[in-house]
């Protein structure tokens, strides 16, 4: 698989810029609610700090959950996300679907957060995209980094799937390839 070929290579941006933008790709694709909205003005200045490739689709869904109501952003992100398989934000179910192979592929998943002392709780599944970008961001980019580069497949669907739907929030998507290696 071509994404394979460079899964352990260090990014090729510069590692705060990735961190940045990891972090803020994991908030942006949660589910919006009004702590979301009251921090943008931060995230806006975060943003700005990021190289173009990353800070251009950034921009465009902050602009966008700045002019859309909150309700609206909600229901959209439910239709989104919850409601169409193809858009869903758990890694293994790409690679794995409903099987038991994706039940070992959580386990791998948490014992790599163990190993840096970081609990998943049961309300969240370890390979929910968020999670594992935050992760990387807070804890250890090099294990994360290897992680989303495993599952690359995954990501590279969603966007797929997000752009096909002109989703907002392919934006965080597009933010997040431009700091993983080029297909």
């Amino acid at each position: 698989m071509l994404w394979r070929r460079n899964r352990r290579d260090r990014p090729s941006v510069n590692i705060r810029h990735v961190a940045d933008t990891w972090q803020l790709v994991s908030l942006l694709l949660d589910y919006p609610d009004e702590q979301l909205i009251e921090r943008s003005t931060m995230l806006s200045e975060v943003v700005a700090d990021l190289p173009e490739a990353m800070a251009q689709p950034l921009t465009r869904l902050l602009d966008h959950l700045a002019s859309t109501p909150l309700g609206d952003l909600q229901r959209d992100y439910v239709e989104t996300f919850d409601l169409t398989r193809r858009r869903a934000l758990h890694l293994t179910y790409f690679t794995h679907g409903d099987t038991r192979k994706r039940g070992v592929a959580l386990v791998q998943f948490k014992q790599a957060y163990r190993k840096y002392g970081v609990e998943i709780g049961e309300e969240e599944l370890p390979d929910h995209l968020c999670v594992l970008l935050e992760f990387g961001a807070l804890h250890d980019l090099d294990t994360a980094w290897k992680l989303l580069n495993d599952h690359r497949v995954g990501i590279e669907l969603l966007h797929r799937a997000l752009k096909r739907s002109d989703s907002p929030w392919g934006d965080a998507v597009r933010a997040l390839r431009a700091t993983l290696p080029i297909l």
